[in-house]
């Protein structure tokens, strides 16, 4: 029996793995107290993915451009990718190559694939899939506090709640072991649906999509007006509520309910909720994150709990509600952008002493900040831009925003490398596809949403012919001149150099050693610094900043990017389904999720449904200005007349974000995945093209 983790969401479960002549099978974890002995159906068939009928074993390769990718022996697949890197960077510069990652790889697989661009590719263009998932929040939080960890306290503390608000997360079906912690707490939450979670709800706020950050202000007005802030704690322990609140005034509970659709009597009622309760909690999750005005909504959310002196007391609190298996851990050590391990700025000099020492470098050496995510993606192939882009762990065909432009831009591209597992839609583009191991079949850390900092187990061998990432990039690194000695491949040499590049910096990992990682009885909640001990409760004595002091973040509502009119007369916003995960990637060859949910859908009122001609169980293309995709039509009499949902997992002309809108975040650089102006078109009823089945 081998204990590990879920290889899906941030709660990253614990579990049970057995080797058996049938083969692998899961069971839940009793002692690990984030789940408390319970999964969720995607971590009940997490084994299924590892045998999908056409996982990975062998590189493939296009011996030329619009040839079929074929099986080739690894020297020849690594001597080619090798040998395209060195001539793209010769002729164009090493900015001329982008590296492109995922927050579900290990703490050393994120570490790793930073420390390649920079060192072996000397490139500035890498980002990672997390800046579409918890950038914003990340951001926020920072400012707030001084450091982002998304639950700056044990999962656990929830069961003890009296009241939480949950901004934008449907945990019933994307976390559905949280929600035992939830249990005995009323839940107050936001979401323009009627989710599975508002279903079990106390109170249910419905604002119409892209009005959050109005919404967040409203609720501070009357918590005001209303006299429950607390002075005290306000005066003692935090800064800035004057200006913060003189942008909240605005927003008496008449306009709110004008610009948002909330009643002002549910507005009224959801501040009191929170304030009569003792132990409370404000999370926010994808909903209230995913705009191009995301870290001021999150800021909003955080401005309310701290006038109510939540932050910082044990038994209350903020909170983001992580996504990604390592949407923590990936965005602590180097994959982003602007960052190097430890969550340290690349731009600041101290930071880049301390890393290059580490690494071996001249400081000098090392390139400064490059591009986010969809700038990155959006730059390929362009003059200028990228000509090679590297892959890890990430589908963006699927997931990036404007995905018909992104497709685009990836077929544009001289060189296409993927390592991934299965064939994924960006994999099938791709020069070279290197197969890669996945959960079961490695050793590493993962941090959760409440960063803890777990150990991923081996428990069975990979197929034959399959690589770590670790390897395949060790491999590259050789090729690109780098010693052998400055890329290992094992994941606890690679963990011993991350804890000594993340000293000192804000999530620092240098006092965890191995056996603190083997003791599920003390968890290991960093920071933990060398001679330190672990940190599960953050600010209770003093936040982050140099000061101690929490920040109000003064922020004014505007409008989405873009809103409904004539020709796109209704709202569309996207979201997870409890059978699905992500791009799809890996659920989608499962039998069982696709069973429960195997094809695109659109959910739309039954009144809506009928002015646009739909029939529930016809086929609608759903158009934007940017595209259109194809969904089988749900009539959902709990939905909003002006909004249509769409999951964001399917493939081909099924993709959801065929139709999502790439403006960014100013701050974040997060894409507005969560609202955009869409117009119906029935297509009849025939089969759907966006089938989850492979």
């Amino acid at each position: 029996m081998t204990r590990t983790h879920c290889p899906y969401c941030a709660l990253q479960c614990g579990t049970r793995l057995e080797v058996s002549p049938q083969g692998l099978t899961v069971s839940p974890d009793e002692d690990f107290p984030v789940n408390a002995g319970r999964l969720c159906m995607k971590g009940w068939t997490a084994p299924r993915v590892l045998s999908a009928p056409d996982r990975l074993t062998s590189p493939l390769m296009r011996q030329r451009p619009g040839a079929q990718q074929r099986p080739v022996p690894w020297e020849t697949a690594l001597d080619r990718v090798g040998a395209e890197l060195r001539r793209i960077v010769s002729a164009h510069g090493p900015d001329a190559v982008a590296v492109f990652g995922g927050g579900g790889l290990t703490n050393e697989k994120a570490y790793t694939l930073g420390k390649f661009a920079r060192v072996a590719l000397g490139t500035s263009q890498i980002d990672y899939n997390g800046r579409f998932c918890m950038s914003s929040a990340a951001a926020a939080g920072s400012a707030a506090f001084g450091l982002d960890r998304g639950l700056p306290f044990p999962v656990t503390d929830l069961a003890s709640a009296e009241v939480v608000l949950l901004a934008g997360a449907n945990v019933a079906e994307t976390m559905p072991p949280l929600m035992q912690h939830l249990a005995g707490a009323d839940l107050i939450v936001v979401d323009p649906r009627r989710s599975a979670t508002a279903e079990g709800a106390a109170l249910h706020l419905s604002p119409a999509p892209g009005t959050d950050l109005a919404l967040a202000l409203g609720l501070l007005h009357v918590a005001v007006v209303d006299g429950h802030v607390d002075h005290g704690y306000v005066a003692q322990r935090t800064t800035g509520f004057d200006e913060a609140w003189r942008r909240a005034a605005e927003w008496w509970p008449e306009r709110t309910e004008r610009v948002t659709g909330v009643p002002v009597a549910d507005q009224y009622a959801a501040v009191r909720m929170l304030a009569a309760a003792k132990r409370r909690y404000v999370l926010t999750g994808r909903g209230a994150e995913q705009h191009s005005k995301g870290t001021d909504t999150v800021s909003s959310y955080i401005n309310l709990a701290l006038a109510l002196g939540m932050p910082g007391r044990e038994g209350s609190g903020y909170g983001c509600l992580t996504g990604q298996g390592n949407g923590q851990g990936g965005r602590e050590h180097g994959q982003k952008a602007d960052q190097l391990p430890g969550y340290r700025r690349i731009t600041d000099p101290a930071a880049r002493e301390h890393v290059a020492g580490v690494w071996g470098v001249d400081p000098a050496d090392l390139p400064g900040a490059g591009p986010s995510g969809y700038e990155l993606l959006d730059s390929l192939g362009r003059p200028g831009g990228p000509r090679a882009l590297l892959v890890f762990g990430s589908n963006p065909v699927v997931s990036a925003p404007a995905a018909g432009e992104i497709t685009a831009r990836l077929a544009s591209l001289d060189l296409l490398v993927v390592a991934d597992f299965v064939p994924s839609e960006t994999a099938r583009m791709a020069d070279v596809v290197l197969p890669v191991t996945q959960w079961a079949e490695e050793d590493g850390t993962m941090t959760n949403l409440e960063g803890r900092v777990l150990r991923r187990r081996r428990a069975i061998d990979p197929p034959p012919g399959v690589r770590t990432d670790l390897w395949v990039l060790r491999e590259l690194a050789g090729r690109l001149g780098q010693p052998a000695h400055r890329f290992p491949d094992d994941p606890g040499e690679v963990f011993a150099e991350l804890r000594r590049a993340s000293q000192g910096g804000a999530a620092d990992y240098s006092g965890i050693e191995p056996r603190n990682l083997d003791d599920q009885a003390e968890p290991v909640h960093w920071p933990f610094p060398a001679g330190g001990s672990s940190t599960p409760r953050l600010f209770l004595e003093r936040f982050a900043h140099e000061d101690g002091r929490a920040r109000f973040r003064a922020v004014a509502h505007r409008d989405a990017a873009e809103l409904p009119d004539g020709a796109y007369p209704l709202h569309a916003t996207t979201g997870r389904v409890l059978a699905q995960y992500q791009s799809g990637a890996q659920t989608r060859r499962v039998p069982e999720s696709v069973e429960a949910d195997g094809e695109a859908f659109v959910e739309v009122h039954p009144d809506t449904a009928r002015r646009s001609g739909l029939t529930a169980g016809g086929l609608a293309r759903v158009v934007s200005r940017r595209g259109a995709t194809v969904a089988r039509v749900r009539t959902v009499a709990s939905l909003r007349t002006d909004t249509v949902f769409l999951p964001f997992h399917f493939p081909d002309a099924g993709r959801a974000n065929l139709i999502t809108n790439p403006a960014l975040d100013p701050v974040s650089r997060m894409p507005e995945f969560k609202v955009c102006s869409v117009r119906l078109e029935p297509l009849g009823s025939g089969a759907a093209t966006g089938s989850g089945a492979l």
